[in-house]
């Protein structure tokens, strides 16, 4: 337990967390809506600093983020914890741990910053990426990782819900230098509903990242009979188009789980239609996860059409790019090659 980064003293003891946009007011002896920061005599503690409850290699790709050092190996790491509370949540026994373990000590093996970075480094990843669970609410322990991970050329990227605050980007800086949104859905009524949150401070971090110079891909878990109609499809590609057609939107199959088992499977057709929305508001690259060999996880020119990168699954299969560019044609490919 270390005390926690943004947050400001209060009357009566309490303490304002300014860390996420839920901004909560906590009373001495609380605990916030993420379940990990608490309130002690009036100073707001992080209950989870150093406690990693996953620490594995993945390729860059599963985060996914396609267009940041592709085929390059990423550090990943969490802490048990998020400030939503999503009803089809695929890694709730990490993230909603506090939540439906309100009387159990906070998990996770205790690991230093110093000793997270060498462990990227002597294992060849070019990134560190907080993930699994909510970054947001460890972090204390990202940024300093991050700080030490950029003496040592590896980059800091956050796997997010986006439901951070002004405050805590302004915090981190440069430091992260590339992050995957999830924009679960486009309405305001449906996320209050089914995630415990608000759209518009998604939108609002989607645009804070894109304009701080951290490179951002955005993903959609495409839910039958939730966010799958063609015009709640269309307006968030529209909302992307206008941040910047260059974000990749990826679009993820959903799988029955936690407490969302009523829907069915998303359907290959159902994936194919979102690409097409996505390519038809002005996109240049959007992807389809989960179909190992088809076309559309692999990254196009979005010129001349030909295959760049070709992918099957994470691994990627063969390039077509030199420096940044169509091996074909020429024409810029957006991202961090």
């Amino acid at each position: 337990m270390r005390e926690a980064s943004f947050y400001t003293k209060e009357e009566g003891g309490k303490v304002r967390c300014v860390l996420c946009a839920h901004r909560c007011l906590i009373e001495n002896g609380k605990i916030g809506l993420c379940g990990v920061r608490a309130n002690r005599d009036g100073i707001l503690y992080t209950l989870n600093y150093d406690r990693l409850v996953s620490h594995r290699v993945d390729p860059i790709e599963k985060k996914p983020l396609f267009h940041f050092k592709p085929g390059s190996k990423s550090l990943s790491i969490a802490t048990v914890g998020c400030n939503m509370r999503c009803t089809f949540c695929q890694n709730y026994e990490m993230s909603q741990f506090p939540r439906n373990n309100p009387s159990l000590e906070i998990p996770g093996k205790p690991i230093a910053p110093a000793d997270i970075v060498a462990a990227a480094k002597k294992q060849g990843c070019e990134t560190i990426s907080f993930t699994y669970t909510e970054p947001t609410i460890f972090a204390e322990l990202a940024y300093d990782t991050a700080v030490l991970a950029a003496k040592e050329s590896i980059d800091a990227v956050f796997v997010t819900n986006g439901y951070m605050t002004q405050e805590m980007l302004q915090g981190f800086g440069k430091r992260l230098r590339a992050a995957n949104v999830d924009l679960k859905t486009f309405n305001d009524e449906s996320y209050r509903r089914t995630c415990g949150a608000k759209l518009e401070p998604v939108m609002e971090s989607i645009l804070r990242l894109h304009r701080m110079g951290c490179w951002v891909e955005v993903t959609t878990l495409v839910i039958p009979q939730f966010n799958d109609s063609d015009e709640e499809l269309m307006q968030i590609a529209s909302f992307l188009v206008q941040v910047n057609p260059n974000i990749p939107w990826h679009l993820s199959a959903f799988h029955p789980d936690y407490r969302m088992k009523d829907r069915p499977r998303t359907s290959p057709e159902l994936l194919f239609r979102a690409h097409a929305i996505g390519k038809r508001a002005g996109l240049r690259y959007v992807y389809v996860g989960n179909l190992p060999g088809d076309p559309r996880e692999s990254t196009m020119c979005p010129n001349c059409g030909s295959r760049v990168i070709e992918r099957s699954g994470y691994e990627i299969v063969s390039k077509a790019i030199s420096k940044g560019c169509c091996a074909r044609c020429g024409e810029t490919i957006d991202g961090v090659f």
